[in-house]
């Protein structure tokens, strides 16, 4: 387990710093925001106050427990989502968006307008 923890370390200091070394903001930005699923958890998290992991699972149809989850720490490394824990035994979290998420809202808006008016 040691292994695998070292190796999701290094890459994310490659992902990291490919991040803080793109000039352009737009890359940056979907650097973090832009793989598959990562803009429909967003959505989810602007029209829901919190949700928990089988909710999102549920609504996200197609989406593999393996994949929410990588997305979602993704986005917790980022500090776009933070995940809350509401009951100890056993831990139960939900997740909701951060200040800094919400702050995607206005983006994600003119996506969905121009989805609308052009597909």
């Amino acid at each position: 387990m040691l292994l695998r923890e070292q190796i999701a370390a290094i890459k994310n200091a490659v992902m990291a710093s490919r991040v803080e070394r793109e000039p352009c903001p737009v890359a940056r930005t979907l650097n973090i925001v832009g793989e598959r699923w990562t803009i429909l958890i967003l959505r989810e998290l602007l029209t829901h106050d919190a949700r928990k992991f089988q909710e999102l699972e549920t609504s996200l149809r197609g989406i593999s427990p393996n994949t929410l989850s990588a997305r979602l720490k993704h986005l917790e490394e980022h500090a776009i989502v933070e995940r809350r824990f509401y009951e100890q035994h056993p831990p139960r979290a939900e997740y909701v968006l951060t200040a800094k998420g919400r702050e995607l809202g206005p983006a994600l808006r003119a996506l969905r307008s121009w989805g609308e008016k052009h597909t």
